[in-house]
């Protein structure tokens, strides 16, 4: 969930719930610049772990819990938006996301966010491009990972285009190389299966344009090392060195013999899925070279964290670009904006909504809450939920968006309460979050610069009293009558709207 801390902790951490391993970076934040105190990784390969239905196992669960314990030793004590946790793929695929998410919350005592495909490629180029020398032109990045494997192309610190495809070396082996055997046919299958995979962003990458191709995964930098250790190479990868390392796989036959320098023991089994992906991304974007960086999304995240520290927060770019494209009426939206952040001032005590997700959730919702009439005034409201819910916007986990998305939903009209009750505990703080911005957008509901009155507030569990001056609203009747048909709406949802 959202998060702006005051100021800037001398310590910050980054972990990283990858499909393949986990990943946690400690670091010193000296005069604005980060530097790495700390590196723990470990292999759970969550993504072996998902069964048909798509839910993780109890055992890899268990993996992943074991893990986080040895990290919750690193981070106690560090406070609160010190530390920021996201997951990806197999968190994204998996049903039961929410169970382990929960668990994996009370071992490390701050908050899981998932992450999107596009917004996990935004942070890996983040992390890539703080690692490397500011060099121009144009990069293209490659991270294959577990269970996806995502592209960016950028130019300095900025991505210019980000892609997400569902290839990744623990998913792959398990569909062809579960039992272990290397054969050149189920190379084969694996290979083709990546590069259809790759028809559907080749052309867009490849329009682009890069002047460099770096690698951020474990596997590229296995590959690398191989390809080194064999005298093909200094490191980097490149087509001679692929072919060799296949030629040698398929005269090995098994990833138990696969004895190779630069290929650790824990990375074998999940090996030959790599290389063949790998092959694929130099096949289908012509590549003749690729190096490696060590930075990759949990560096990024770091940065990013950084940045919403010192008030670069991409989410304010994220929502102001959305807010544009959407044709939304600035004016308005301030002035919702402001009111609803005052109530908030007014109540925040008596419904508990001190926190600054709280107070972050609140204004996006009031500047993107009209964005639906950029669709169609008929039910905009639920048109402007779906954009914010299934958009990429950068910066922001899926929680966030489902979060910012339910208030936007719930601005005008029915509220669905059902809706809000699957968010448990933080369910009833969002419901109290879409009643304020409700207020502040019927109180501005006639546009314009019209004088309104300053209103006292008053919360109680499920009531909210509006105390308007004097005769105020006898000689504003078209005001007192949208207040009447708010009161209805909220005795749907068991709420009592008092207004005098």
């Amino acid at each position: 969930m959202p998060q702006k801390p005051a100021e800037i902790p001398s310590l910050i951490a980054a972990i990283d719930l990858g499909s393949n391993s986990f990943h946690m970076v400690v670091a010193k934040v000296d005069h604005g610049e980060i530097r790495i105190l700390e590196r723990l990784g470990d292999k759970v390969q969550l993504a072996a772990g998902l069964d048909e239905e798509r839910n993780l196992s109890e055992e890899s669960m268990l993996r992943g819990l074991e893990c986080l314990r040895r990290f919750a030793q690193m981070i106690a004590g560090l406070p609160e938006g010190a530390v920021r946790i996201v997951g990806t793929n197999a968190l994204r695929e998996a049903h039961n996301r929410a169970e382990f998410i929960r668990r994996a919350e009370e071992v490390l005592g701050h908050p899981v966010e998932v992450i999107s495909g596009r917004e996990e490629a935004r942070l890996i180029y983040l992390g890539v491009s703080h690692t490397l020398p500011d060099t121009p032109g144009r990069r293209l990045v490659a991270d294959i990972g577990g269970g996806s494997t995502e592209f960016i192309i950028g130019q300095r610190f900025e991505s210019q285009l980000r892609e997400s495809l569902q290839m990744g070396c623990v998913s792959y082996t398990q569909r062809y190389f579960r039992d272990g055997k290397v054969t050149p046919a189920r190379y084969a299958q694996a290979y083709t299966a990546a590069r259809l995979e790759l028809m559907g962003i080749e052309y867009s990458l490849r329009r682009l344009g890069w002047q460099e191709a770096v690698g951020a995964s474990g596997t590229i930098r296995a590959v690398g090392l191989a390809i080194q250790a064999a005298g093909l190479g200094n490191g980097e990868i490149n087509p001679e060195g692929l072919a060799w390392l296949k030629r040698k796989l398929f005269k090995l036959g098994d990833v138990e013999k696969i004895d190779l320098d630069g290929i650790k023991p824990d990375r074998r089994p999940i090996f030959p899925a790599g290389l063949a992906i790998t092959e694929a991304i130099f096949e289908a974007l012509d590549l003749t070279r690729m190096t490696h960086s060590e930075g990759a999304l949990r560096e990024g995240v770091l940065y990013d964290l950084l940045g919403r520290h010192h008030h670069e927060d991409v989410r304010e770019r994220t929502l102001s670009a959305l807010m544009e494209r959407c044709h939304v009426d600035l004016e308005q939206a301030a002035r919702v904006e402001a009111k609803a952040l005052a109530a908030l001032e007014k109540v925040a005590d008596s419904w508990g909504l001190e926190d600054d997700w709280h107070r972050d959730l609140l204004l996006w919702g009031a500047r993107v809450h009209e964005i639906g009439m950029d669709i169609a005034h008929y039910h905009y409201h639920k048109h402007g939920a779906y954009l914010i819910e299934h958009s990429d916007l950068a910066g922001f986990s899926r929680q966030d968006q489902l979060m910012l998305a339910l208030l936007v939903r719930g601005h005008r009209r029915n509220i669905p309460k059902d809706r809000f009750a699957e968010f448990g505990e933080e369910g009833v703080k969002l419901l109290r979050l879409c009643v304020l911005l409700r207020f502040a957008i019927l109180f501005h509901h006639i546009r314009g610069t019209s004088a309104m009155p300053e209103v006292k507030l008053t919360a109680t569990d499920n009531t909210l009293q509006v105390q308007f001056p004097q005769d105020w609203l006898e000689a504003n009747p078209l005001t007192q009558a949208d207040f009447e048909q708010e009161a209805e709406w909220l005795k749907r949802i068991d709420f009592e709207l008092k207004v005098s």
